[in-house]
């Protein structure tokens, strides 16, 4: 359905005027201008992005690698890696350039010098200036030419404390700087004053997240406090000073809590008279107008206006491929022409209520700006009210034409090194080439009639993009950037507060049985407190569960896919509607923080429904049919499974192995680790309550070293499903290949056994993106994963750089329990895991240089983060699985060496690459000798299906979990061959 948007008063004003600013952007140019254009190199590269798309993507990515590359040759290197690629159609000029065969050739260093000058020349197009000294300059011209300016303080992401500090600190410089020199500056009436009022010469544009490294919508009430404090500041001496301050808008996941930050602070006595400061809003946000309508609502309470940005929005990529990889509502319109619409909604709503509300309308759209003139004109808007903004370096001529027409223009102008204002000039680009974007339909000429026409909106259903069309829709982690989720899970740890202390007792053949032996389960975060008592299954109740799961057997067997597999979906449906209940036990009996406790419960759901599809699919089995023969390939359960689940994922992994081998036909017995028996009791309630029948799954919690051995070595036990340490994992393959008395079958063992995993950082990593993503790797749940980095293998050019961004990035993290949600770093299980991963750092204080380890909270069983430098790979914490937060840094020479080097353990789980350079991805997908490996991202938090788990060598024997393979090993394949002949006739297909 199309919808045409309403023709409104505004509308013949609106064409008249966008045909003039139209008419004026499109001024023709000298021949001599237009030859020296086609000549430059950076205006080829923007044309030629803009009519190839394949080259477009590879060339964007060159351009984001090329402030890291350290020479010529790397340049050259990198340019033939990208944009040599078969798949890309080069244009003449530039395979000629790239038609070079060494990179430290003559033609390869020409070629370097050549196109890395085009990027800087681009790059200075978009950035203001590098420095002060430049920037000065540019303001000097802008105010020459009428226009008002607001600067961009560009930099590295905020992943520290100390960057969070500096960012404060270089805003306070320049804002001193700039209104030192203002002083000289003539007063330009166009800018400087309206409707008798001075305005503020110095503008400078903030974002909220810059003010505190640990941002989260998790934690709004400690966010709020940490940037709240150093916000204060900058105002305060901003308004000594008399210099604007405009506060940008970023991603989605922030816009809620920097609003509801802003509203708050701009309501305290001491800020609420000032009308020099501003918000932004993103029109391309379904929900804008809605925000708008909230502050219009707000600013008539506050009494004093202040300036609304409106945007369309920096991030549509972005946003778009956060909500498709979580499987949440997309937040931004898919058209642009719902976008524009929505910006003009948004600009006639701001400025019908310009009495409390000052308006900034940031577009380089002519029609946007036209209509937003015409209104702005039908209403008699006063001069102070109303002004325009566009982006340095783009809509240039819109500028000057606006300029002309007597309004105030203003210019968002980024400041600052090309390295950390790399994000923003892709950003740029990428605006600049899109096929939708506006300046781009104008360079082509399109006819005025369409360039200038209302927006033309498709209705389409909010659902459409979220990934329906993929093979297996994962279940959507919470969002808790909404209050709403924040309450729920805070309402459930109360709620879960309430219930701690009661007995669990084994659940074998269908009712709780009493124990002799109960343990406690206490709280990591605070051992005082008991979660649950744990009734201790005895020799005696083992055994009695092996024979009622051996009687339940036959029938389990014979028990259509369907109907298993149907169970399982019912127990996602039980573990969705319970998730906040259950991120509430595993955060409190095992101390994960929350959202990663949210996260299990995704992955405990997305096991059930993965697994029933699977044996769907599995159970038609294969078709081998020749003429007068029939031949089948079918599958069959195994008999018994002695499920022997951890206590790091106590809900999935206990979840997925359960599940897996229930829904392959197998009876099933539970033995959770003593310290997470609590949460496998909630699963058993889940499992009891989907419909599983007596004595086909049962709760069996005792020791392993009693019970759990006396079920792996019985002669009625066919598998068993185990992960954990590799010594107790080896143990249990050794006591499984033992036939006892009495047996009739080989026992089958998967087991998963951790890894001592490495992350490479390469030369041209993109080092914000590292340095966050071993950090998340390395200390989320306190380094106790599976799959945690715990050695990070740096080449040598970067390693000092990476190493004091590491440092400082480690020590902004906030440690505390884990239901806090400030906590980024927990306990770790138990005193006897904090004692041996202590004993673990004096050995590495031996062996290497100790350069992070932070104050860690008195009560519960915290270890410090914990850093080792200049540490040998032989070194003992580079070899040895610590399952802790302790992370060991080693130096290479050169990429072969740290594949070498991550290679060179007994482990091959999980491993990463921080690299933008195309052959050492290549190299490392084909050369890293692990089951998982994680490019450009972190390495943990495998997601079923899409990354199915697991590894190899050390790491554990069978498939990966969540993947195509699992369900094979739980069940026996067997062929049915039958010969279909009688009496020398059988009918043959295709024949009369």
């Amino acid at each position: 359905m199309v919808v045409q948007v309403a023709n409104s008063i505004y509308e013949t004003q609106t064409t008249e005027i966008a045909k003039h600013l139209l008419d004026a952007t499109r001024q023709k140019r000298s021949f001599f201008a237009q030859m020296r254009d086609q000549m430059r190199w950076d205006d080829k590269l923007l044309a030629w992005a803009m009519s190839n798309p394949g080259l477009r993507v590879q060339l964007f990515r060159f351009i984001d690698a090329l402030p890291a590359l350290q020479s010529k040759t790397e340049i050259a290197r990198h340019l033939q890696d990208y944009l040599g690629d078969e798949s890309v159609e080069l244009p003449a000029a530039l395979k000629n350039l790239l038609n070079f065969a060494n990179p430290d050739s003559m033609p390869g260093q020409l070629a370097a010098s050549t196109v890395s000058t085009a990027v800087e020349t681009l790059a200075n197009k978009y950035i203001a200036g590098a420095t002060i000294k430049q920037v000065m300059k540019t303001i000097e011209r802008l105010r020459k030419d009428k226009m008002a300016f607001t600067l961009d303080l560009l930099g590295e992401a905020v992943i520290t404390e100390t960057e969070a500090q500096s960012y404060l600190e270089r805003y306070l410089d320049l804002m001193e700087q700039l209104t030192q020199e203002a002083k000289s500056w003539s007063t330009m009436p166009q800018i400087d004053q309206a409707d008798g009022e001075d305005l503020p010469r110095v503008q400078v544009s903030v974002k909220l997240t810059a003010f505190y490294s640990q941002f989260d919508p998790l934690d709004p009430e400690g966010s709020k406090k940490r940037v709240c404090d150093r916000i204060r500041i900058l105002l305060r001496r901003a308004k000594e000073l008399g210099a604007a301050v405009h506060f940008d808008m970023e991603q989605y996941v922030y816009k809620d809590m920097t609003l509801g930050i802003l509203k708050e602070l701009l309501m305290e006595n001491e800020f609420r008279d000032r009308t020099d400061l501003g918000i932004t809003l993103q029109a391309y946000l379904r929900d804008s107008k809605g925000d708008l309508n909230d502050i219009i609502t707000w600013a008539k309470e506050r009494g004093n206006p202040l300036t609304v940005r409106l945007v369309k929005g920096a991030y549509w990529d972005q946003e778009t491929i956060k909500s498709l990889q979580n499987h949440w509502q997309q937040p931004v319109y898919n058209q642009k022409s719902a976008t524009d619409a929505n910006f003009e909604a948004m600009t006639q709503l701001l400025l019908e209520n310009h009495q409390y509300l000052y308006a900034a309308i940031g577009s380089h759209n002519v029609r946007s700006q036209a209509k937003a003139i015409a209104i702005a004109e039908q209403l008699n808007i006063p001069r102070r009210r109303f002004e325009m903004q566009v982006l340095y370096g783009m809509g240039d001529q819109l500028a000057k034409a606006l300029v002309k027409r007597g309004h105030r223009v203003r210019v968002y102008a980024p400041y600052g090194e090309l390295l950390p204002g790399m994000a923003y000039l892709i950003r740029r680009l990428l605006e600049n080439t899109a096929n939708s974007s506006f300046l781009r339909q104008s360079l082509e000429e399109r006819p005025v009639e369409e360039l200038i026409a209302p927006p033309v909106v498709t209705e389409e259903p909010v659902e459409t993009r979220h990934g329906a069309s993929l093979p297996f829709a994962n279940a959507p982690d919470t969002d808790y950037a909404q209050a709403d989720a924040r309450e729920k899970a805070q309402t459930a740890l109360q709620q879960v507060r309430q219930q701690l202390g009661k007995t669990y007792y084994p659940f074998i053949n269908g009712d709780y049985q009493p124990t002799t032996e109960t343990v406690d389960s206490v709280n990591p975060s605070n051992p005082s407190e008991i979660i649950g008592k744990v009734g201790l299954l005895s020799i005696e109740q083992a055994e009695t569960a092996l024979n009622a799961a051996k009687a339940a057997f036959p029938g389990w067997r014979r028990t259509p896919v369907k109907q298993r597999a149907d169970i399982l979906r019912q127990a996602a449906e039980l573990m969705e509607g319970r998730r906040e209940e259950l991120s509430a036990w595993i955060c409190l009996e095992v101390g994960k923080a929350l959202r990663e406790a949210d996260g299990e419960v995704s992955e405990a759901i997305d096991f059930c429904r993965y697994y029933a599809s699977e044996m769907e699919r599995l159970e038609g089995g294969y078709i081998y049919d020749v003429a007068g023969e029939t031949n089948r390939y079918v599958y069959q359960p195994r008999g018994i499974a002695v499920v022997i689940s951890p206590w790091n994922f106590p809900l999935a992994i206990a979840t997925g192995m359960t599940v897996a081998a229930l829904v392959a036909g197998n009876c099933t017995l539970l033995k959770p680790a003593e310290t997470s028996s609590v949460i496998a009791a909630k699963l058993a309630e889940i499992l009891v309550e989907a419909g599983i029948p007596k004595g086909v799954f049962q709760y069996v919690p005792g020791k392993g070293s009693q019970v759990g051995a006396y079920m792996v070595k019985h002669p009625d036990t066919h598998l068993i499903a185990f992960t954990g340490s590799q010594e107790v994992g080896c143990r249990i393959y050794a006591d499984a290949a033992i036939v006892q008395p009495s047996q009739t079958h080989l026992k089958r063992v998967i087991a998963e056994m951790g890894g001592k995993n490495g992350i490479i950082v390469d030369e041209s990593a993109d080092l914000d993106q590292a340095v966050a993503g071993v950090v998340k790797s390395a200390f989320g749940y306190s380094g106790q994963k599976c799959s945690a980095c715990s050695r990070v293998i740096v080449l040598d050019p970067i390693y000092n750089t990476f190493i004091e961004r590491l440092i400082e990035a480690t020590r902004s993290l906030n440690i505390g329990a884990a239901e806090l949600p400030s906590t980024q770093v927990g306990p770790v299980i138990d005193a006897t895991a904090r004692n041996r991963i202590q004993d673990y750092i004096e050995k590495g204080r031996q062996e290497a240089e100790i350069a992070v380890e932070c104050e860690v909270p008195e009560t519960g069983y915290f270890v410090s983060p914990t850093i080792f430098t200049n540490v040998s790979p032989d070194a003992k914490i580079a070899q040895a699985e610590i399952f802790g937060p302790v992370v060991a840094v080693i130096r290479v020479k050169d990429f072969p060496d740290a594949l070498a080097v991550a290679n060179g353990t007994k482990y091959a789980l999980t491993g990463g690459l921080y690299s933008r350079t195309p052959s050492h991805i290549d190299q490392a997908s084909t050369e890293f000798e692990v089951g998982n490996l994680y490019i450009n991202r972190t390495i943990t938090g495998a997601i079923v299906s899409r990354q199915p788990f697991g590894g190899f060598k050390l790491s554990g024997v069978g498939s990966k979990a969540g993947g195509p393979d699992y369900l094979l090993q739980f069940l026996e394949p067997r062929t049915i061959t039958e010969n279909i002949q009688r009496q020398g006739f059988a009918p043959i297909e295709g024949v009369d």
